[in-house]
């Protein structure tokens, strides 16, 4: 991958197959904006189109994952500015990537981060990370997704309550409604370490499988179970014509490890 310098936001490969990126607005408590999301969407679609990396990490600092989006790029904004120019639409790119992305959330998670978050396709979270809507307090309603994928994740009701009050939700909480995989130990970084941990094992499978697997869990939520389904079988059908597939099961047969070549 190129050597690109970001502004707002840090890459680096802490395994030869993990891109990570750490956003990078300490002083902001890592306050989402628009050149933010541009620097974020170059680096994803860098990671995407790169065959040495297998899955990303998506982090923050330890005090906040992501606190919100910048108020301050949005305060003087007006309906036919938002309308007009697509407002946030940009802010959704991530979700186009095929390799899985898995967010290390500590600290805050707020409004726009906790939208981050929920983009990805595995949260991890520290003991110490809180997630919330708080957009109620500021006259306006989730724009990133939150009100939506948030439902699909939590259910109306919790949804509701978060969307509607602005709570914020413990790490502990988040795991229990089924928002985030699960709660990482104590320890500064070690939610970091997890996830590029999951993020190497996921990375070492054969990678066409991979990408299937996310594609056909992300259908999940956007088609009936009978079309979910069809879909699912179709796809599986297509492993049966790559290398992958054949090593992966002559492997098991023969009681060895996998040497899958991603073809």
């Amino acid at each position: 991958m190129s050597s690109t310098q970001f502004e707002y936001i840090l890459t680096s490969r802490p395994e030869p197959s993990v891109f990570q990126i750490t956003l990078n607005r300490p002083k902001a408590l890592n306050a989402l904006c628009t050149p933010l999301f541009t620097e974020l969407n170059s680096a994803l679609f860098e990671a995407d189109a790169d065959d040495s990396v297998g899955a990303v990490v998506l982090t923050g600092s330890e005090k906040a994952f992501a606190a919100g989006a910048d108020i301050k790029e949005m305060r003087d904004k007006t309906y036919v500015d938002v309308y007009k120019n697509g407002f946030l639409e940009d802010w959704t790119k991530l979700t186009k990537i095929r390799k899985p992305i898995i967010a290390a959330v500590s600290g805050y998670a707020l409004g726009g981060g906790c939208e981050l978050a929920l983009m990805c396709d595995i949260i991890l979270a520290s003991p110490t990370a809180k997630f919330g809507q708080p957009e109620i307090n500021l006259g306006v309603i989730p724009g990133g997704g939150g009100s939506q994928r948030l439902a699909l994740a939590v259910g109306k009701s919790r949804a509701m309550e978060m969307v509607l009050t602005g709570r914020m939700v413990t790490a502990t909480e988040a795991a229990d409604w089924g928002m985030v995989s699960r709660v990482v130990g104590e320890g500064e970084g070690k939610v970091v370490e997890e996830a590029v941990a999951m993020a190497k094992e996921i990375a070492s499978k054969g990678q066409l499988a991979i990408q299937a697997g996310k594609e056909v869990v992300n259908a999940a939520y956007e088609m009936s179970l009978e079309e979910g389904l069809r879909l699912e079988r179709r796809v599986f059908y297509g492993l049966f014509a790559t290398k992958d597939q054949k090593e992966g099961m002559s492997a098991f047969a023969e009681k060895r490890k996998a040497n899958f070549t991603n073809q």
